[in-house]
């Protein structure tokens, strides 16, 4: 056994994304001695977050980049919806709430803001994107947390934990034992374990394993070694494994890092239909931002794990272009024919489906009166005839964000240990985010739960040594 006895440090931050490393900067502010590790090289460094592009937060009026008002209670309700209530509500507010100071202390750490881009699934109101993305939020970040004095090691996989009733006392990097007085566990999901994926989905009637049609958007690092260490230590667990952050994205996605520019954005603009040439789900349920996230699971459920999304003309330049150029055809048979789809049942569906449109006043910016009647799946709003030429059709496949299954906190951020906070052991970001997210999504909500709970763990860690200095000096 080898252990880092350089210095032991007050607070150990195990990952390297923006949970991780708002964790980092804010105990080191507090005055916390801080090591950071980094599973990933350097050149992955930031996990998922490296993908991102903004930040979900409240504000009462507008400011800078936002637009108009986004109060509490608003934030709340969207929540509330897209998780179907299966959210703790308490620290759900409590993110909502700290969301709204959230940006100076960001711009503090060079994170700079930009009014969001035409087509980006309209929210210049309730989301603030980062100038650059999220590459350049981690950059900065790291920048700042090397200036303050944050050591910083990549490709320090953390394989196990030595956790004693709750306590935490060190973490294990194979042979090589790193003790700290307190620590803060941000080191993401387990998306990319394809084993654990496939237990938690398990086999459909058709005998298939969807997990292992799945693409990973994010990094390849993020295998959950630390959530089975703490489920193994007898932490309580919150959430659903099979629940997670999953869009339908190109089916022509790598298996891992593919981010957002594989994801196809025009859903609610026409129909997706399955490998059988059905419609299966409302693609006019409500807002794109608002129900993106649960078209990977809809597509998961179908028949091979694949959609395919289906527009016409009229749909061009009304929703962000993919980046690959999908099937085109001048006719309905034809595109049939390039997505591989039968065409008899392929026409029928999209015959049935113009017949029943009931359009009134097309508005994509709106909850429109555009719907169909007679036709199942309903398509509620913005709901226009597949009529003009050319046809244009992308196949889908689910794509992993992030899985929801967690570790129980409150609003220190404290791991949970039998109903009881630990005395210094913080969990935040992915790791913790199925106590906010216990199913659905809305777009940037993810970079609010990891930048506040981040924050919220990494003084909570720094008060912890804090706390024990004053229990040594008085023993």
């Amino acid at each position: 056994m080898r252990q880092d006895t350089s210095s032991t440090p007050d607070v150990l931050v195990i990952g390297g994304g923006n949970a991780a490393l708002c964790a980092a900067l804010t105990a080191r502010e507090a005055g916390a001695s801080v090591l950071l590790l980094e599973a990933a090289p350097r050149e992955w460094r930031g996990g998922n977050s490296s993908h991102t592009r903004n930040l979900r937060c409240m504000h009462d009026a507008p400011q800078d980049v936002l637009t108009d008002a986004y109060p509490e209670e608003e934030f709340w309700q969207d929540l509330k919806k897209v998780t179907g209530g299966r959210t703790d509500e308490r620290l759900a507010r409590l993110a909502i709430r700290e969301s709204s100071r959230c940006r100076d202390w960001m711009r503090k750490h060079g994170v700079h803001f930009q009014p969001s881009l035409s087509g980006t699934l309209h929210l210049s109101r309730t989301n603030a994107f980062f100038m650059g993305g999220g590459k350049a939020l981690v950059n900065a970040y790291y920048r700042s947390a090397e200036a303050l004095g944050v050591r910083i090691r990549y490709e320090a996989p953390v394989d196990r934990l030595e956790v004693v009733d709750g306590e935490f006392r060190a973490a294990w990097i194979g042979q090589e034992r790193i003790a700290a007085r307190s620590c803060v566990l941000a080191a993401g999901g387990f998306e990319s374990n394809r084993e654990w994926l496939r237990e938690a989905w398990g086999q459909n009637a058709d005998g298939e394993w969807p997990a292992d049609n799945f693409a990973i958007r994010g990094t390849r690092f993020n295998r959950g070694m630390l959530l089975k260490a703490m489920m193994e230590a007898g932490a309580d667990t919150i959430g659903d494994p099979s629940q997670s952050h999953c869009v339908a994205v190109d089916a022509r996605a790598p298996l891992y890092d593919g981010g957002i520019c594989t994801r196809i954005d025009c859903v609610s603009l026409g129909i997706v239909v399955n490998k059988h040439a059905q419609r299966f789900y409302d693609e006019g349920e409500d807002f794109w931002p608002k129900r993106y996230a649960i078209w990977g699971r809809l597509v998961a459920q179908q028949p091979g794990q694949v959609g395919f999304s289906v527009i016409d003309s009229k749909a061009v330049g009304r929703f962000m272009p993919p980046v690959f150029p999908g099937a085109k055809s001048e006719s309905i048979e034809g595109l049939a024919r390039q997505l591989g789809l039968d065409e008899q049942a392929f026409v029928r569906t999209v015959r049935d489906y113009n017949a029943a449109c009931r359009v009134g006043t097309f508005d994509h910016t709106v909850l429109d009166d555009c719907h169909t009647d007679g036709v199942s799946p309903a398509k509620t709003h913005w709901a226009l005839p597949l009529d003009k030429p050319p046809f244009y059709g992308y196949a889908l496949k689910p794509g992993i964000t992030f899985t929801y299954l967690g570790i129980k906190v409150d609003e220190r951020a404290a791991a949970h240990f039998k109903g009881e906070p630990s005395r210094n052991l913080f969990v935040a970001g992915e790791m913790m985010a199925g106590n906010v997210l216990g199913q659905g999504y809305t777009a940037g909500v993810g970079m609010t739960i990891g930048t506040v709970f981040g924050r919220i763990a990494g003084a909570s860690a720094a008060a912890a040594t804090r706390k024990e200095g004053v229990d040594h000096a008085a023993a």
